[in-house]
């Protein structure tokens, strides 16, 4: 599993930088971030011990629904679920939908910070 990259500045400087992306004004570099984060505060709160462990027993275990994922961990299904969409959304995670169940798939183990 590769290392994502992420970066961190203020919401104002991530603006700039998506216009100016946007406006072909500027390419980002391979290896520059794609994952954006505006404070380490906020970093941490989605990259935090207990869900960067999370992000581990999905990987190993690879748990076929939440509520077996709910199993593994001990947490309740509704907060698990709460967190794997948070994580979903920057990436992190993937909800893939199987039948009726919703498969979660770990993208990133490893990251790299650049602030």
């Amino acid at each position: 599993m590769k290392t994502v990259v992420i970066g961190i500045l203020p919401q104002e400087r991530i603006r700039e930088r998506m216009l100016a992306i946007a406006k072909g004004e500027y390419k980002p570099k391979p290896g520059e971030p794609k994952i954006w984060f505006t404070s380490m505060r906020s970093l941490a709160e989605v990259l935090s011990d207990e869900n960067r462990a999370l992000l581990k027993i999905i990987q190993e275990a690879k748990p076929q629904s939440i509520a077996s994922l709910a199993e593994l961990t001990g947490r309740k299904p509704g907060n698990l679920s709460r967190t794997l969409k948070t994580m979903s959304n920057y990436g992190f995670v993937e909800m893939k939908r199987e039948s009726r169940q919703v498969r979660p798939i770990a993208k990133a183990t490893e990251f790299r910070i650049v602030a």
